[in-house]
């Protein structure tokens, strides 16, 4: 229960937990952060990794006075991770496939394949550029397009192309408004908004499926 709690205000603090990393480790920060993205990206039981906040709040940090951190290698490092992680859980969906989903669990769960399955039937190729804006399909959209056996140079230039305006979107939208007053004085209800937004499109999509397959009451 308590390592449930400081998870919550990981994710509600970032900015400040990012202070304190950054504080305590320098630029050093520049490597948990890669390793954070990484993991959520490339990893398929790490789909509960801040991704979105994670990068609004490095860009919040990036603006101030002071910082170690430089907005311009946020983004080419970040994406960097974005890609590489995509990269290698598209890998392990092409050569491993179905198998590692032979026994269900809570990290590796066959609803959340499913789902991306599903998008990935919807959207084809661009599921890989969408889903980059969407926790957890992120994170099993590659795993999806390797075990469908997508053309690897086709993946790839989706991949970069998702994963640099992925990065740069959220990096840039907290350098430039992380910082205004009223958005800092209520940091954690603008996480708490990112969070929502990302998970919207994934509820209403659901909900769509399930009226899809609910037959009609007789009269």
């Amino acid at each position: 229960m308590e390592l449930l709690r400081d998870a919550i205000d990981i994710f509600l603090h970032l900015d400040q937990h990012l202070q304190a990393w950054t504080a305590d480790r320098g630029p050093w920060v520049y490597l948990i952060l890669f390793a954070i993205i990484f993991c959520e990206t490339g990893l398929v039981v790490m789909p509960f990794l801040p991704g979105d906040s994670l990068l609004f709040a490095a860009g919040a940090l990036a603006a101030m006075d002071g910082s170690p951190l430089h907005p311009a290698v946020l983004v080419g490092l970040l994406a960097a991770a974005a890609i590489l992680g995509d990269a290698v859980n598209y890998a392990v969906g092409y050569r491993l496939g179905p198998k590692v989903f032979s026994r269900d669990s809570r990290l590796l769960n066959r609803k959340h394949l499913q789902r991306a399955q599903d998008f990935y039937e919807k959207y084809g190729g661009r599921t890989i550029i969408l889903a980059r804006f969407l926790p957890i399909i992120r994170t099993f959209a590659p795993f999806v397009a390797g075990i469908g056996k997508m053309q690897y140079r086709r993946f790839a230039l989706f991949n970069v192309t998702g994963g640099v305006v992925w990065v740069a979107s959220f990096i840039l939208a907290g350098y430039w408004f992380g910082n205004i007053p009223a958005i800092k004085r209520n940091f954690h209800v603008v996480i708490l908004v990112i969070i929502l937004i990302s998970v919207a499109p994934i509820v209403v999509e659901y909900v769509r499926n399930r009226r899809k397959r609910t037959p009609a009451s007789p009269e």
